[in-house]
């Protein structure tokens, strides 16, 4: 339990440090954005390649991989399902809120909580893998349909390549398939700009805390709290019965796939949700919301399975 808390207290530390220099204006009012747009076009393509290029793809196959897909899309429709019933927003806002409930945060939070609480981050990889190669395309492509592109075959196809995130995500799973070894003159300069995303990511998203508070947008309160509720303690929930019923886990496997379930929602949410502008109130809010709830959640997870 106490490596659940060393690895929030890691993160919490540098979106403390965002929003002291947000609310100090230290870099401009704009300095979030600019962040936001560094890392997103930058930063998170770099890391991503040298995370994928060198990880295990077997691992992709793991058990670890299914019940990730699966009970995403599974919170994600439920997700989708009760905001027909209960409110009502354009396409693009209900796919960031969907995305909300079923993302988590396996890279910034997850690596560190995984190596604290697990002694490895084994877990962490089919998560990324699933959420990058599967997840994060289908909802940007999503997102650039509902921001006014014209939804055609065209933009739907040629939409890996003109995202810096996927292109770095399939080059990366392209060299490790290959088996490459990526010289040290390319790799080197790849592996510095990606020691930089996560701060710059955490640091954006505490940044843009600035004068608000959670669940000050009142008309976005609903889905803030339909979707921290299906993140923080539904998703948990779900991936434990798939765990144990439908794949068998036991042990330290059932405990590394509810914890990885138990993950808050993603900075990367706010990331996409401020490039697009669509949804941002909803997804800084149930990041806030879920990363502060995540630490009971998980406490409650090492103490019952681990």
């Amino acid at each position: 339990m106490a490596g659940v808390l060393i690895g929030f207290a890691i993160v919490g530390a540098v979106i403390l440090v965002g929003y002291v220099a947000g609310r100090l204006e230290l870099a401009g009012r704009d300095a979030g954005q600019v962040l936001s747009r560094t890392a997103f076009f930058i930063t998170n393509p770099a890391l991503l390649f040298t995370i994928l290029a060198t990880a295990n793809l077997e691992q992709v196959f793991s058990a670890y991989a299914p019940i990730a897909l699966l009970t995403s899309v599974l919170a994600a429709i439920l997700y989708v399902t009760l905001s027909r019933i209960w409110f009502r927003r354009p396409a693009a806002e209900t796919a960031v809120g969907a995305m909300a409930s079923s993302y988590v945060n396996a890279n910034n939070i997850g690596i560190p909580i995984a190596v604290y609480a697990l002694g490895n981050a084994t877990p962490v990889a089919p998560v990324l893998l699933v959420q990058l190669l599967i997840l994060t395309p289908f909802y940007l492509a999503f997102l650039d349909l509902a921001s006014g592109r014209r939804a055609s075959v065209k933009n739907i196809v040629t939409q890996p390549v003109r995202n810096p995130i996927i292109i770095a995500s399939v080059l990366g799973v392209l060299v490790a398939w290959a088996g490459l070894d990526i010289p040290d003159p390319v790799m080197e300069p790849l592996k510095l700009l990606g020691g930089a995303a996560v701060p710059l990511v955490l640091l954006a998203f505490g940044m843009s805390l600035r004068g608000s508070r959670p669940l000050g947008a009142k008309e976005f309160r609903t889905e803030v709290l339909v979707a921290t509720v299906i993140k923080t303690v539904v998703m948990p929930a779900m991936t434990y019965l798939v765990s144990r019923f439908l794949f068998n886990l036991h042990g330290e496997l059932l405990f590394g796939a509810v914890v990885m379930s138990a993950l808050p929602a993603a900075q990367n949410i706010f990331l996409f949700a401020s490039r697009y502008d669509r949804g941002v109130p909803v997804a800084r809010d149930v990041i806030l919301i879920s990363s502060a709830l995540a630490v009971p959640v998980l406490v409650l997870a090492a103490a019952l399975l681990a």
